[in-house]
């Protein structure tokens, strides 16, 4: 497995075709190019293939949160997603807050995250 931080060579292209393996939807490619542009992406590959990819957005000093945490369903339980963590905990410039999708806290746990604050959403339709 090779890992990569800070992946600017992630193409839209290239996140789409992964992405629409875990979270399947409409994403439109140019703003999908703009949120890789703005985020640490951490990058998981077999033989050059994208299986896993932590995104963090951050201010740099106050605030950061791990925008999503996705690996390929064939990959998952092979400690990708605990070696992005491990990744996003050694190079975020803060601490990091995030929501856990629901049945996800115990990978969470074990990964040394805590619980923290309760979270809310303020939804705005998908342009």
């Amino acid at each position: 497995m090779e890992y990569r931080v800070d992946d600017r060579a992630l193409s839209a292209a290239q996140f789409l075709a992964f992405v629409q393996q875990v979270w399947p939807g409409d994403y439109d490619a140019a703003r999908t190019q703009e949120a890789l542009r703005r985020t640490l992406n951490l990058t998981a590959y077999d033989g050059g293939q994208l299986v896993g990819c932590l995104r963090i957005l951050t201010d740099g000093y106050y605030f950061g949160t791990i925008t999503e945490l996705l690996v390929l369903p064939a990959y998952q339980g092979r400690g990708i997603g605990s070696a992005l963590l491990r990744l996003a905990r050694e190079h975020t410039p803060t601490q990091l807050y995030f929501g856990a999708q629901p049945g996800a806290e115990a990978f969470y746990e074990k990964n040394g995250c805590r619980r923290g604050l309760p979270a809310y959403t303020i939804e705005k339709p998908r342009l």
